[in-house]
């Protein structure tokens, strides 16, 4: 008899994700006998549990801060792994481990199914320059918006980023963001600016046109104070727990054979998760 198909996501530290509620839901919607477990490696132990990811029983993995560049160096990436510099997820192809970024599309598909007809937007301000900035920029290139403005605290970063995407990415600095903002369709914080315990990201909505949408993807409060004033502005918004649902789906279709839907129900069951004191 055939063992169950089981997934993990390896991380250091890895207790906080919330990614087994979300897969174990799906499992059990789609009657999938399979597991998802946690897996928390510290960085001198990731290449060997990498490596032999079958033989610890793993038909694929998420993977989390902090091996996100190592995973993509020690397995076959594709196109949007190498763009973005980085892998979450991890599974296996005719015996070979492959990766991909899924930020991308977890992104993209967050802002689809919140602000549908978005990529109208001609110009995008993105806010870091981190690994999401990148996942961000490279799908908002793709889906054809004209000009990203790149905005970092340390502008170096930026630069070396907007180098990376060529000549659509312009960078910004941070004290003309109240010039930039009343151009741009669409604003995106990818910085932990805003997040629970963090400093707060102070960026004037009221400076942004009427038909602009706001997107967040600190999902700790589930609604910053940006998209709280966004939201009260009229303004669409896409948040971070959005962003989190959408980014599971294609590996747990690349691992048990079915695509999920992101659905209320789930996002509820997250959104109690999230809340518990």
């Amino acid at each position: 008899m055939n063992k169950p198909r089981a997934a993990c996501l390896i991380g250091w530290p890895a207790a906080h994700s919330r990614s087994p509620l979300i897969h174990h839901y799906w499992l059990r919607k789609l009657g999938i006998e399979g597991g998802y477990n946690i897996e928390a490696v510290p960085p001198e132990g990731f290449a060997e549990f990498v490596l032999h990811l079958s033989t610890h029983g793993f038909v694929g993995a998420n993977v989390t801060i902090p091996h996100k560049e190592r995973a993509l160096a020690l397995s076959a990436p594709d196109d949007r792994a190498r763009a973005v510099g980085a892998a979450n997820t991890l599974w296996y192809e005719g015996g070979e481990l492959r990766s991909t970024n899924t930020d991308i599309e977890g992104f993209i598909n967050n802002l689809d199914a919140c602000a549908a007809g978005w990529d109208g937007v001609e110009d995008a301000l993105v806010l870091g320059a981190g690994g999401s900035a990148r996942a961000v920029v490279f799908g908002l290139i793709e889906r054809g918006v004209k000009r990203v403005h790149l905005a970092n605290r340390t502008i170096e970063r930026a630069r070396a980023l907007a180098d990376q995407f060529g000549a659509g990415v312009h960078v910004a600095s941070w004290d003309t963001l109240s010039d930039l903002l009343p151009r741009v369709g669409l604003l995106v914080n990818t910085t932990s600016l805003g997040m629970h315990g963090q400093p707060a990201l102070e960026v004037d909505v009221r400076l942004l046109p009427a038909h602009a949408v706001v997107a967040d993807l600190v999902y700790v409060p589930l609604e910053t104070l940006l998209l709280s004033a966004a939201r009260a502005r009229g303004l669409k918004t896409a948040d971070g727990l959005g962003m989190l649902l959408h980014q599971a789906v294609r590996g747990f279709e690349l691992w048990f054979g079915q695509r999920p839907e992101v659905t209320s129900e789930l996002r509820a069951l997250v959104e109690a998760d999230l809340t518990k004191v």
